[in-house]
């Protein structure tokens, strides 16, 4: 069985190559949204039958993951760079 987050994909000229869900044309940031206005997993499965709850849980790992790292690196004094929808962070030593 495969990680939840291995559900997220990175392609490019797809999305400006932001963060989205099996190679399909629906980012993180959108599921995010809707969660955000109070959505729950039906409704949003309900909004976007193209995905699963599987799907909704990597999103929220991915946001996790990207929270850890930017905490890791404000810990170890580093850098970091994030775009303004948190759709990249980058580490500079």
């Amino acid at each position: 069985m495969s990680k939840p987050i291995s559900r997220i994909t990175f392609t490019p000229g797809q999305c400006g190559g932001k963060p989205c869900i099996r190679g399909m044309r629906i980012r993180v940031t959108d599921v995010l949204d809707l969660l955000a206005c109070g959505l729950s997993f039906k409704e949003i499965l309900e909004e976007m039958p193209d995905l699963e709850y599987e799907d909704i849980v990597a999103c929220l790992q991915f946001s996790t993951r990207k929270d850890e790292k930017i905490f890791t690196a404000a810990r170890e004094a580093k850098t970091v760079v994030i775009t303004k929808n948190l759709d990249f962070v980058q580490l500079l030593d």
